[in-house]
């Protein structure tokens, strides 16, 4: 069989659609990348895949999406697969669409969180959420990463068989590391007692950054190592200079984007992730395979990851002092860090083995 991946930007299909890639691949069909271009499709290509670079546009911009839409129309009507399975509210959307204009046998998504509920004006939110409701009606197989958005696509009609299928990473990639941290510090002139408090996400304020880099001003014993760009598609504001203007001087180590994630997880303490809004975070999986405590939002997805008081803390998003009580709670307690990185590295392994998650996926698509 041929199947098309349909994903956002170059980012996306580097992080969360190339292992599926590989499973499809591994299977014995023919699969094909479809995204924005992007330095990171270099990655993917190396591996022997084929990507194709479709005009896709992560803002508000009819012209933009015709544009992509002919475009993909054209793409599947000249590559003839026999699958098309689509990522992202607006490519997925598209993607699906362009599937059933040019007459594909069967068409699936996979949402990895729902574009409605990110904050913004009423008018966007409400056609985001027709979107999503008429995209349901395309859709062969229609999965999420998140059992929380599975159940409210079957509640809201957007999709009465929608499955969760989770998302993972691999433990044996994401696991404590020693060496590596030992390495990284040296590296970065990091003290070994020195507690480090991770982030690692792409710079938007989205993520909680305002809240962060607020909250870290009462952890003055830790230093905050932050992982990730804003992507040149995001919108809003670049949150580097609000970081740099946090006054935490020597204490603030910007990493940018990072291809040894697992190396820097294993030398950090604490991660964090304090976002307004997610699907299924992966970073959060990343650090509870490599036995990191998490604080995180309370909010769906962390909150499907994170057992409170267990393997981390839940905290309101939006909210600098229970964030900054939480990591000052883990900053000065090495036990309990201990005790609960071991707890979440236990549930990780458990809950998201991306093998697992991959394989689900695959037989649900009928690969």
């Amino acid at each position: 069989m041929k199947i098309l991946e349909i994903t956002n930007v170059d980012f996306s299909m580097r992080q969360f659609v190339l292992p599926l890639m590989r499973g499809i691949r591994a299977r014995g069909h023919e699969v094909v990348g479809v995204s924005a271009d992007g330095a990171l499709l270099a990655d993917i290509r190396a591996e022997g895949f084929r990507v194709v670079a479709v005009p896709f546009a992560r803002r508000v911009s009819p012209i933009a999406h015709l544009r992509a839409f002919a475009a993909l129309v054209a793409l599947i009507r000249a590559e003839k697969p026999d699958l098309v399975h689509a990522h992202m509210p607006i490519s997925g959307f598209l993607g699906r669409l362009a599937a059933r204009l040019a007459g594909v046998p069967r068409v699936a998504y996979t949402c990895h969180g729902f574009l409605y509920k990110q904050e913004g004006a009423f008018a966007r939110r409400a056609v985001a959420f027709v979107m999503e409701w008429v995209g349901g009606r395309l859709t062969d197989v229609f999965l999420t990463v998140s059992a929380t958005e599975a159940a409210e696509a079957r509640r809201l009609f957007i999709s009465r068989r929608a499955i969760a299928v989770g998302n993972g990473r691999d433990p044996a990639v994401f696991r404590p590391d020693p060496a590596a941290r030992a390495r990284l510090r040296a590296a970065l002139g990091t003290a070994d007692d020195r507690v480090v408090v991770l982030a690692v996400s792409r710079l938007v304020r989205t993520k909680g950054y305002p809240e962060l880099a607020a909250a870290m001003r009462a952890v003055p014993g830790a230093e905050l190592w932050v992982v990730g760009e804003r992507l040149a598609s995001d919108p809003g504001e670049d949150m580097v200079a609000l970081l740099e203007g946090a006054g935490l001087g020597g204490r603030l180590k910007r990493l940018g984007y990072r291809d040894d994630v697992a190396a820097v997880m294993a030398a950090a303490d604490i991660f964090t992730l304090p976002s307004y809004f997610e699907g299924l975070p992966v970073s959060v999986m990343e650090a509870m395979l490599c036995g990191l405590p998490v604080v995180a939002s309370d909010i769906p997805g962390p909150r499907q990851q994170v057992v409170e008081g267990v393997t981390g803390l839940l905290v309101p998003a939006h909210a600098v002092a229970p964030l900054a009580a939480a990591l000052a709670r883990l900053a000065a307690d090495a036990r309990l860090r201990a005790a609960m990185g071991a707890a979440g590295r236990a549930r990780a392994v458990d809950l998201f083995d991306e093998a697992k998650a991959i394989a689900r996926t695959l037989d649900l698509l009928g690969l």
